[in-house]
């Protein structure tokens, strides 16, 4: 039985010329390892008379459900700096668009489902491990309230794929408000294309900036709703220690979703320059260059929508460099909102308190954790038993106690000028912070050696047992349930210090 999406599917219908129609490679011996019921059930999925073996040969793409129109998308990018003018879908297919229960639009599209005219010498064909990867991250970053995309399934094709060894071969199903890219964008800058362009840009803002149609600026418009929507999302991606990893312009969405969770993880020793990706060797996307390189890719959008922007390239330039330099108020604005949050005070203008002042409240209590290797995750879960009274676990990160006394003994009266506008009293306003704190600095994130042994049981030796169990606890980013105790421990240093992630292709 088929299952039963109920597609409406805008993106072959508008943007001719912007992707190819393809059909994804049959595979021998399609099995279900992972279903997100909860996700299915908000996209409206009928799953109904559906066994694993029917849904094992639709999410394979064996038996495409009625409706679908599979296509390889068409795109360019800046990848580490140089241009690559046509990249596109090389192992991806736009299965079809659906409405969900909430009424959003929602891409359905694989991932790992062969080769396509894209391919550039490629299998088109992805692992299990990677793509298992891609549920966990994805899921934890939903946890965390940070916009993603999202895995719907992964199938086990039951073929090897071919890395730096022979792994068992695996397809995704992956859930977006779009794949709608800054490359999609300088796809068609770069040939000159600009009726195409425009058509394109009509599409992104009626897919996701309807508001703006009617405005004669619209074009510029949508390049400060872009540039907000990835000022917000790094600064959620560094409040939490996130990694992307290949902050290619192919990997930044017009939606303001996080794509593609390669070489990506998160933190454990507070450092700005650490950078987990193989394929990073000079530190492009490190952690601290993160905002900087969106600044960046935001740069290549705007060159390819100035002659959308203005018919004189002399008078676009300077609208586009003025959201440019807005993106880094937008993120400081983002990033600084986020600190508080996570330092439990609040915007406080009644107690005489200034951004500057916060903002380097911040930057020392960062500059602790880097000068001490603390681990990013456990300081901030620490610091909200501080605040009502209890100093030892965050004492025991640290080596240099004195240093941290003196932060603290500042971080406190900070929090004591808010508790005195609020007219709260010192006890009760400890508890009520702590409890703030706990809600937004999570105890559990994805820890990079846990992701790896989970991924390595399930590819090595068929066992989902520890990718189950290690996705039950990253779904709950901020329970304090003892069972999960040991999802929260970091590894040994000397895992750290060596590990590395790679992009599965």
């Amino acid at each position: 039985m088929s299952l039963k999406l109920p597609f409406d599917n805008t993106y072959v219908r508008v943007l001719s010329g912007a992707f190819v129609e393809w059909q994804p490679a049959r595979v021998p011996a399609p099995r279900l390892l992972y279903l997100n019921h909860s996700l299915a059930q908000a996209l409206g999925l009928d799953l109904q008379g559906s066994d694993e073996e029917a849904l094992a040969a639709a999410f394979s793409g064996n038996v495409l459900p009625a409706g679908a129109q599979p296509i390889a998308q068409a795109y360019a990018g800046h990848q580490f700096g140089g241009f690559s003018p046509s990249l596109g879908d090389g192992r991806a297919l736009l299965v079809g668009e659906v409405i969900d229960r909430a009424g959003r639009r929602r891409d359905i599209a694989f991932k790992g489902s062969g080769r396509t005219p894209f391919s550039r010498g490629g299998d088109g064909k992805a692992a299990v491990g990677p793509m298992l990867r891609e549920v966990l991250v994805g899921e934890a970053m939903h946890a965390l309230g940070i916009p993603t995309t999202r895995a719907l399934a992964v199938v086990a094709t039951g073929e090897p794929v071919l890395r730096e060894s022979v792994l068992p071969g695996a397809v995704l199903t992956r859930v977006a408000a779009s794949h709608l890219r800054v490359g999609t964008f300088e796809y068609f800058a770069a040939r000159g294309e600009l009726d195409k362009l425009r058509r394109l840009a009509d599409y992104a803002i009626a897919r996701h900036d309807p508001a703006l149609a009617p405005s004669p600026s619209r074009y510029l418009d949508l390049l400060r709703a872009v540039a907000l929507r990835q000022a917000r999302l790094i600064a959620q991606w560094m409040s939490v220690g996130f990694i992307h990893g290949v902050m290619n312009t192919d990997n930044m969405t017009l939606s303001g979703e996080t794509i593609d969770y390669g070489p990506c993880a998160f933190l454990e020793a507070y450092d700005p320059a650490t950078v987990f990706s193989s394929i990073d060797r000079q530190g492009r996307y490190a952690f601290g260059n993160q905002p900087a390189i969106a600044r960046w890719n935001l740069t290549r959008l705007a060159e390819a929508l100035l002659p959308l922007m203005h018919e004189d390239p002399d008078a676009a330039v300077p609208l586009a460099v003025e959201v440019l330099e807005a993106f880094a108020d937008d993120y400081e604005r983002a990033a600084l909102a986020g600190l508080r949050r996570k330092l439990g005070l609040r915007a406080s203008a009644g107690a005489g308190i200034s951004d500057a002042e916060d903002t380097q409240l911040a930057a020392d209590w960062l500059a602790l954790l880097h000068a001490q290797r603390v681990d990013f995750t456990l300081a901030w879960r620490h610091l909200a038993a501080t605040a009502e009274g209890a100093d030892a676990p965050l004492l025991a990160l640290f080596t240099d106690a004195a240093a941290l006394a003196d932060w603290r003994a500042r971080w406190r009266r900070r929090c004591a000028a808010d508790d005195a506008v609020a007219g709260v009293a010192s006890a009760v306003a400890g508890q009520e912070r702590a409890r703030a704190m706990r809600g937004v600095n999570p105890r559990i994130i994805p820890r990079n050696h846990q992701v790896e042994a989970a991924l390595a049981a399930a590819s090595e030796r068929g066992d989902l047992v520890p990718f189950n169990a290690l996705l039950t606890a990253l779904v709950q980013p901020y329970s304090d349930d003892p069972a999960l105790a040991p999802y929260a421990e970091p590894a040994p240093a000397e895992v750290t210090a060596c590990y590395k992630t790679f992009c599965g292709t």
